[in-house]
């Protein structure tokens, strides 16, 4: 068995998120983290602003654990909850909120996920097929790979790894699994090299794409955060701010969409002598262009350079 790892997550952007949701310094405030991770963007909330409340929110019970932690010396300000950052209003509810001074959302997923290869998030590693944020998710990339139809597969690897040769390679996995089922990230691997080959300079490699989107799968990403997004804004008071982070444009794309979307009125079709449609602006956008991070943070954590942070206000 292999030894178990600490879970040790370093936040992104913690200082800028902090300084766009725009909390009250001196007054009592209430923040849901919805990807409360390891607890790094909430120890730092809590300790900047003495009043504030957080419900954070996770899928994976190792990060609730490290959060406790983090956040013990704010332990009666910090209720913790696992479960789906898209049901924040029933998990709130649970706890007596019924709106909220802000959200935070931290998307995709951890270094200690990548970093663990029990896992299976990294095609650098040998470990099983797994990929599942929350271990009670009964699908596997692997149960994925060997029983999905090979219109699904494609579907899969174009849409969320937006691979060109997406229906070839779901071609060639159902062949291979006919064979072999997938057991190993190796396996997945191994598909990747014979089927699309070697990457061209300056691209990501064919794996990380691969993984990617069998990742996104896994554990409706993409689902999860459109409700999620719906599901804050209608929580959010009025004054109050909803903050996410990204990591590649998938995500970016939608939360982008979503905020220009609700910072706008009447979305009828142009020409109509009257709205039909009844819409109205609920957003004012914080952040014209996305935040990304310093230079300095970069060289300290690699990973913060793809992260792109977007922040918007409840009217």
């Amino acid at each position: 068995m292999a030894a178990e790892r600490k879970f040790e997550h370093i936040p992104v952007l913690a200082e800028e998120a902090a300084e766009l949701l725009d909390l009250p310094a001196d007054a009592p405030a209430r923040l849901i983290d919805g990807t409360v991770g390891g607890g790094g963007h909430s120890a730092l909330l809590l300790k900047r602003f003495p009043r504030l409340e957080i419900l954070g929110i996770d899928r994976d019970a190792a990060a609730l654990e490290a959060a406790a932690d983090k956040c013990s010396f704010a332990s009666g300000r910090i209720a913790l909850v696992r479960g789906d950052f898209a049901r924040m209003a029933e998990f709130s509810s649970g706890i007596g909120w019924s709106e909220v001074d802000g959200i935070l959302l931290d998307i995709g997923v951890s270094s200690p996920q990548i970093d663990t290869p029990e896992r299976g998030f990294s095609w650098r590693s040998d470990g099983p097929l797994d990929m599942r944020m929350d271990d009670r998710n009964p699908l596997t990339a692997g149960r994925l790979l060997n029983q999905a139809p090979e219109a699904e597969l494609a579907r899969i690897f174009r849409e969320y790894g937006e691979i060109v040769q997406a229906r070839k390679l779901a071609r060639a996995a159902v062949a291979m699994r006919e064979t072999q089922p997938f057991g190993t990230t190796r396996d997945l691997v191994r598909l990747c090299d014979e089927v699309l080959g070697v990457s061209r300079p300056g691209r990501l490699p064919h794996p990380t794409l691969v993984f990617q989107a069998l990742r996104i799968a896994v554990n409706d990403e993409l689902g999860q955060l459109e409700r999620a997004l719906e599901s804050g804004v209608r929580m959010l008071k009025k004054g109050g701010r909803i903050a996410v982070i990204c990591f590649h444009s998938l995500e970016d794309r939608i939360v982008k969409n979503f905020f220009r979307d609700e910072s706008t009125g009447c979305h009828c079709p142009p020409g109509l002598p009257v709205c039909r449609c009844g819409h109205r602006a609920s957003l004012r956008i914080v952040t014209k262009k996305p935040v990304v991070a310093s230079d300095a943070e970069v060289a300290a954590n690699r990973r913060a350079a793809c992260a792109k942070l977007r922040a918007a206000e409840k009217l």
